[in-house]
């Protein structure tokens, strides 16, 4: 089976109470993200007669092993408590994108031909990459907009094939954040959205936030950023057509991102409202 996580309430602010819950809900995407994993290497363990065995992990990620040391720490003490240690019977080969998605369909080679046991992916992309790359290994998705809309699974409830995990179902949410923009700036006409349309979960999310933005008496402008030299060129043009509000998409992208995205918002004076973390008014 695989889980589906929905978004709850919106929550205002980005102070320490949002921030710590923050880290609280990646803590138990990474606990649940262990256990799929446990469960999955459990059979290899049992039939492993031979000593020393080490269990290898690739992981696709869309940013680099710094930018990405709190999930992977978490993860990490995840499978110690099921008894998988790095550097004694574990293995952890990570490869990342660093926001450049067309680069995920060389990485994901690489942990095939590594045989490893599993792959471990993060968003829709990555997975893709790694289905197409086997259909043996087994692949756990550590979040995906979409899985079954983008071919990853055949449902929640019976997957199927090589690839499972968690699905991070967040399309509805990008409503709310366009309504949390206007009601923050009630005098706001133009709203802009970075969104990468090459990854096909985020196409659907743009039309719900355009969608949103008409039916609060706003003109949706579509950035359409697919790597992060795009993203300068985003800003530009959201500037020349007078966007005030901007919504960022959660993607590869932007993640690899965070920190170019806060200097050129600040660059533009431009507010925004979005899920990562950032220096005004979030919707979580």
């Amino acid at each position: 089976m695989l889980i589906a996580e929905r978004p709850g309430t919106v929550r205002r602010g980005a102070g320490a109470s949002s921030r710590t819950s923050a880290r609280f809900a990646a803590g138990l995407r990474a606990i649940a993200l262990a256990l799929f994993i446990g469960v999955l290497l459990a059979p290899l363990e049992a039939h492993a007669q031979q000593a020393g065995k080490i269990y290898r992990i690739g992981m696709l990620e869309t940013r680099n092993a710094t930018l990405n040391a709190a999930n992977l720490d978490a993860l990490r003490r995840g499978l110690r408590e099921l008894g998988y240690r790095d550097g004694q019977n574990l293995e952890i080969t990570y490869r990342s994108s660093d926001g450049r998605n067309e680069r995920f369909a060389a990485l994901a080679s690489e942990p095939v031909e590594l045989k490893v046991d599993l792959i471990v992916t993060r968003g829709t992309p990555a997975a893709l990459a790694a289905k197409n790359a086997t259909r043996t290994i087994p692949v756990v998705m550590a979040s995906s907009g979409d899985p079954v809309g983008a071919g990853l699974v055949a449902s929640l409830s019976r997957p199927g094939g090589n690839v499972t995990g968690l699905s991070n179902y967040n399309v509805e949410i990008y409503a709310k954040r366009v309504e949390l923009l206007k009601e923050l700036l009630p005098k706001l006409t133009k709203m802009a959205g970075l969104f990468n349309m090459g990854n096909p979960v985020l196409p659907i999310q743009w039309k719900v936030a355009e969608q949103a933005a008409r039916s609060l008496g706003m003109q949706p402008q579509l950035l359409d950023v697919r790597r992060p030299e795009d993203l300068p060129r985003g800003f530009e043009a959201a500037t020349l057509e007078h966007a005030e509000g901007l919504v960022v998409a959660l993607d590869g992208v932007t993640q690899a991102s965070l920190q170019l995205i806060a200097d050129l918002s600040m660059k533009h004076a431009c507010r925004r409202s979005s899920r990562p973390r950032n220096t005004c008014t979030s919707v979580d």
